[in-house]
């Protein structure tokens, strides 16, 4: 026997806006008939119906709220792919969105790298190449 990933929980001081800040990272919703409110100390999203997941509750986040304030580096982080633009390009939505730039680690010549960026809680996360730009530096 194994085990399977149920959820994936974040700490945070603000579980509602921790919730909306990633639901419009990732074009997530909340749990369908489970409203999410200001003030509720656990807030989960969820894929949209037909989004792709690994599994069925792969996708689903969880933010819990806690006392105390995030203190050091994650030692677990997110790294995610655009789908349906560039990177610099997401690098700037979700900049508007709330997030700061941490690191920008991509190489000089445009061949590779990744945006180390954080949400408004201070958790780092990283954005990858969309699959296009790989593409077009694989032909």
């Amino acid at each position: 026997m194994t085990s399977r990933i149920s959820h994936t929980s974040f700490d945070a001081r603000d579980a509602y806006a921790q919730s909306q800040f990633w639901a419009a990272v990732l074009g997530y919703t909340g749990v369908p008939g489970e409203p999410d409110e200001p003030g509720d100390e656990e807030c989960m999203i969820v894929p949209p119906a037909g989004h792709e997941a690994p599994a069925e509750s792969h996708g689903h986040l969880l933010f819990i709220e806690v006392p105390e304030p995030k203190e050091l580096k994650n030692r677990v982080h997110l790294d995610l792919r655009p789908t349906d633009r560039t990177q610099a390009e997401e690098v700037e939505r979700l900049l508007a969105l709330g997030a700061t730039q941490v690191a920008d680690r991509r190489s000089p010549d445009g061949t590779g790298g990744w945006v180390v960026l954080a949400d408004p809680e201070g958790n780092e996360f990283c954005i990858l190449r969309s699959d296009g730009e790989r593409a077009a530096l694989r032909a």
